[in-house]
């Protein structure tokens, strides 16, 4: 929605979809007294709700091309990071401040101490387009400037200002206010805004900020979950084995989180999906239909002429694998023994039956297990019946 847009209506609502942790949804709305300082003020009272361009070329712009490459670099290093982290390898580290927006995220979690490394929500994050995963990166955001007693207005306004500059011109930062000078370092981080320095008082917004509010690409070749080749790139047979096509650091990553990688040859990876890695997968929180769901998102133009898509025998064996994983399961409850009649025993788990609290029972030995929750009426309902106080 453009910023001109935002005067002429009565309420201006976005509704973005944050489903990392899934199953929030999460609304930004403003309205009011709220929507005119957005709309008509933008920076701290003063003109300029489309940014204060620099007007004289004494400092050249790094540059269209410049820019992408740029905000490509540091949003595959996040991404790269995430996938990486606590997996043997060295990946560039990025900026504390990122690193804490991960872990705040649940994308990305560490073990008393160990290194950070990525979660099943980190993973399903993987899944989707990068204009999805930059916003909810910017959602957890503005969660953050709350606590950080940021002006939110001021969060939001600059937000909205940056997607409607253009691209390749340079801004002042004089008419910036206290919070969205403070925000600054934040975007840099995250590759939505250029400067020379970090105490530069003028910046250039990347691709991935004036496209926030459009529905173009937020980087010239990104697809999924990285910059890799536009149509799908893996081949999978029906023997397990895998053939990738790219030569994207990050998406061999992604790969290397549920196969077993054995060759690399310039543009093109071979690996197979074996019980040790897909094992290894879901050690690190990622599921089995994620793996499913990764592997149809990026399956190969000549994969899709397939019905099923991917082969049902791996498919099944991917599940079987998680299913010995996950033969046990335990749950902490009450065991309750010891009734002095088969009578005591029936009225009792009948009545926990009805509270839906049990989850083990053995009538031969007269006794079961109850859930925590339904401890509390369970022992009230003995307690009553002991008395005398039921019959």
């Amino acid at each position: 929605m453009a910023a001109a847009e935002l005067g002429s209506q009565t309420r201006a609502e976005f509704d973005v979809q944050n489903k990392f942790p899934a199953g929030n949804n999460r609304k930004v709305r403003y309205g009011g007294s709220s929507r005119r300082e957005i709309a008509e003020t933008g920076c701290s009272g003063t003109s300029g709700s489309f940014g204060v361009p620099v007007e004289d070329d004494k400092h050249n712009s790094l540059g269209v091309e410049g820019l992408d490459g740029y905000a490509l670099e540091r949003w595959e290093t996040i991404l790269h990071y995430m996938v990486s982290s606590g997996t043997g390898q060295n990946p560039p580290k990025p900026s504390t401040g990122v690193l804490y927006l991960l872990q705040r995220s649940g994308l990305m979690v560490s073990h008393r101490g160990s290194p950070l490394q990525i979660t099943s929500i980190g993973f399903q994050f993987l899944l989707h387009s990068p204009h999805d995963q930059l916003w909810a990166l910017l959602l957890q955001y503005l969660d953050m400037a709350e606590q950080r007693q940021m002006d939110l207005v001021e969060v939001l306004s600059f937000l909205f200002m940056l997607s409607t500059m253009q691209l390749g011109r340079e801004y002042s930062t004089e008419k910036l206010g206290v919070s969205q000078n403070a925000m600054l370092e934040d975007l840099r981080d995250y590759g939505l805004i250029w400067q020379r320095q970090p105490s530069s008082k003028r910046f250039s917004p990347t691709r991935l900020s004036t496209t926030l509010t459009s529905s173009s690409p937020p980087l010239p070749t990104a697809t999924g979950t990285s910059s890799g080749p536009q149509d799908g790139f893996i081949v999978l047979e029906t023997n397990y084995r895998i053939y990738a096509y790219t030569d994207n650091p990050l998406q061999t990553a992604v790969l290397n989180l549920f196969v077993s990688l054995k060759y690399r040859f310039p543009n093109l990876v071979v690996g197979s999906i074996t019980r040790d890695s897909v094992k290894k997968a879901l050690n690190n929180g990622i599921s089995a239909d994620q793996i499913i769901s990764y592997l149809i998102t990026h399956a190969h133009p000549q994969m899709r002429k397939n019905n099923p898509l991917l082969p049902v025998t791996v498919q099944d064996q991917i599940r079987l694998w998680e299913l010995e994983r996950n033969r046990l399961k335990s749950s902490e409850g009450y065991l309750y023994t010891s009734f002095t009649s088969q009578a005591d025993y029936e009225l009792v788990l009948n009545y926990a039956k009805e509270l839906d609290v049990v989850l083990w029972e053995n009538k031969g030995k007269r006794c079961f297990f109850g859930t925590m929750e339904g401890h509390a009426n369970i022992r009230g309902f003995i307690e009553r019946r002991t008395s005398g106080g039921m019959t």
